[in-house]
């Protein structure tokens, strides 16, 4: 990094994580503590819309108070000395071990915990009106006692506000790919796909452009996960393929699959008691565009799509239906 790029006050050391819009430093602070420190490349920052989507990510990092989204520590949303500094997780995100693992296959309580945390996570994103939009191995960090946190709240937005739809299209649900709003529902549907991926060793639906992940989540069902798995619940296997339904209001909530899988480890289920974050909306969010309906699920036909090679489209850290070439 040049010095007009480094960051007052952290004390870089080496990359841990590389993205089309910033680097990951491994970092200490002045107090000596280790952090990741999420730094944006210039061009990032000379895109208005890239920009602005970093600065939704700084702004809502540092506001969200919850032991399984990744906390921030500090950071500024906007400027030629934008950054993030946030908890460091040396496992790194669940994509950087699980292709390593014997069948791509955490131990399974310790990924019934893991789902467990991700979906608490999800549950109190959309107690605040929250929809994450990017649930993903990514966007999931381990500690080295196997619990789990949800980063990455670029793509985050306050429903009450509006916000542009995006999603990655491994995970993405069947309203998404046909251009209608996200919602806490979206966030399910790809909540259902972790599941599969982490009790099963492999996602439900499989292509190798993005149009052919299109047809598959529009119009395939994945196999019944108990068959995949038999050591998975019967509960956590219904709730899990309910989560995969076609259509949004068929989906459970967040936290009927939080219950089920703490129930499935042996604890008692609680509901979860949570602290506001500060109400100040215009300085936690980002101004965002409402995105329009495009008809309802039954009546749509897929739309077109170019042929983009589904694992190029995984690589875009943010991956916007309305943006893709022709």
């Amino acid at each position: 990094m040049s010095e007009d790029r480094a960051i007052p006050g952290y004390t870089l050391h080496r990359v841990i994580g590389r993205g089309n819009t910033s680097l990951v430093w491994l970092a200490t602070d002045a107090r000596k503590q280790q952090v990741a420190l999420k730094v944006p490349h210039s061009e990032t920052l000379r895109v208005h819309e890239a920009a602005e989507r970093f600065g939704n990510e700084v702004r809502l990092t540092l506001k969200f108070k919850h032991p399984h989204v990744v906390r921030g520590h500090a950071g500024m949303a906007f400027g030629p000395k934008a950054f993030l500094a946030a908890t460091y997780y040396p496992r790194g995100a669940l994509s950087d071990f699980l292709p390593q693992l014997p069948e791509r296959r955490l131990p399974f309580l310790e990924a019934l915990r893991v789902l467990a945390d991700v979906t608490s996570a999800l549950t109190y994103l959309h107690h605040q009106g929250a929809v994450h939009q990017d649930v993903k191995t990514q966007n999931v960090y381990v500690t080295e006692d196997g619990r789990a946190a949800l980063g990455d709240l670029g793509s985050t937005y306050f429903t009450a506000q509006g916000g542009q739809t995006s999603g990655s299209p491994y995970y993405m649900s069947p309203e998404v790919y046909h251009g209608e709003s996200s919602s806490s529902a979206s966030d399910v549907y790809s909540l259902g796909i972790l599941i599969y991926e982490l009790l099963s060793g492999e996602r439900p639906y499989h292509g190798n452009t993005y149009e052919e992940l299109m047809v598959a989540h529009l119009t395939r069902f994945p196999a019944p996960l108990v068959s995949l798995n038999p050591q998975v619940p019967r509960r956590v296997a219904r709730l899990a393929e309910l989560a995969l339904a076609k259509r949004a209001h068929d989906r459970p909530s967040a936290d009927a699959l939080r219950r089920a899988l703490l129930s499935a480890l042996g604890e008692t289920p609680e509901d979860e008691v949570y602290e506001d974050p500060e109400k100040d909306e215009k300085a936690a969010a980002m101004p965002a565009r409402q995105m329009g309906r495009h008809g309802p699920l039954e009546a749509a036909r897929p739309p077109e799509a170019a042929a983009v090679p589904a694992e190029k489209a995984e690589k875009e850290s943010r991956w916007n239906p309305f943006r893709r070439k022709k």
